[in-house]
C-alpha cells in the first residue's frame, strides 16, 4: 500500500489475473440484467464520455433534469439495480474496514477516449464511510488532489487489479482519470478500462 497526498491510500496490484477474470465473469452477469448507458451532464446536457451502470441497493445516476443522485432503479429499464454480488461486498469489507455493507457499486466503462474531470463523491448521505475503486483492464493515467478543486494535484497510473481507498482526510479529495492507455491489458477481450466504486450511500 502507498499512501499519497492527504491519506489517499493505493494499493497496486491488489488483485491479481486470476481475481481479475473472476471479477470480470461477475460484472458481465450484472451488466446482462442492467445494462450500460451513457449518462447525461446536468448543467452543460452533454453526455459523459462514459457508460456506466450499477449495482446494489442504490445507483448513482445523473441527468439534465434531476442532477446527481442516488436511485433505487436503472434510469433506462425502470427495473431495480441487480443485488450486489457477494464479491463485491468481501472487497468492501477488506477495504474499507467500515462495519456496515456497501450500498451501491457504480461501474464506469472507459473506452480508449474516456475521461473523467475532476470532481468529489459527496452526494452520499453517510461521507464517514470511505469510498473504494477497483481497476480492470487498460491502465488510466489518475489525478487526486486536496478539498478545494484549486490545490495542487498528484497524478500517477493505475493498472488492471489496482485500488485506491478514499477515507479519512482524503475521502472528499477531488480526483479524476486524464486519460486511458489503450492496449495496455489484456484482460478485456475489446479493450477498455472497468472502474468499480464501491460506496456506502446512507447512514446506518
Amino acid at each position: 500500500m502507498q499512501v499519497l497526498p492527504n491519506g489517499v491510500h493505493w494499493i497496486p496490484r491488489y488483485l491479481d489475473r486470476q481475481d481479475q477474470e473472476q471479477l470480470v465473469d461477475v460484472i458481465r452477469s450484472v451488466v446482462g440484467q442492467a445494462p450500460l448507458y451513457q449518462p447525461i451532464m446536468p448543467r452543460s446536457g452533454k453526455p459523459m464520455s462514459v457508460r456506466m451502470t450499477n449495482c446494489g441497493e442504490l445507483g448513482w445516476v445523473t441527468d439534465r433534469e434531476r442532477g446527481y443522485r442516488y436511485q433505487t432503479h436503472h434510469p433506462v429499464t425502470g427495473k431495480p439495480w441487480p443485488e450486489m454480488p457477494d464479491r463485491l461486498q468481501e472487497i468492501w469489507r477488506e477495504l474499507s474496514s467500515f462495519e456496515h455493507p456497501a450500498e451501491a457499486c457504480l461501474i464506469n466503462f472507459y473506452q480508449e477516449n474516456s475521461k473523467m474531470g475532476l470532481h468529489q463523491d459527496r452526494d452520499e448521505e453517510n461521507l464517514d464511510a470511505p469510498v473504494v475503486s477497483i481497476s480492470l483492464g487498460d491502465t488510466c493515467l489518475f489525478r487526486v488532489g486536496g478539498t478545494r478543486r484549486e490545490e495542487r494535484t498528484t497524478s500517477f497510473r493505475l493498472a488492471s487489479g489496482d485500488a485506491v481507498i478514499l477515507s479519512g482526510p482524503g475521502r472528499l479529495c477531488f480526483h479524476g482519470v486524464d486519460r486511458i492507455y489503450p492496449d495496455t491489458s489484456p484482460l478485456l477481450k475489446n479493450g477498455g478500462r472497468i472502474n468499480l466504486t464501491l460506496r456506502r450511500v446512507t447512514t446506518p
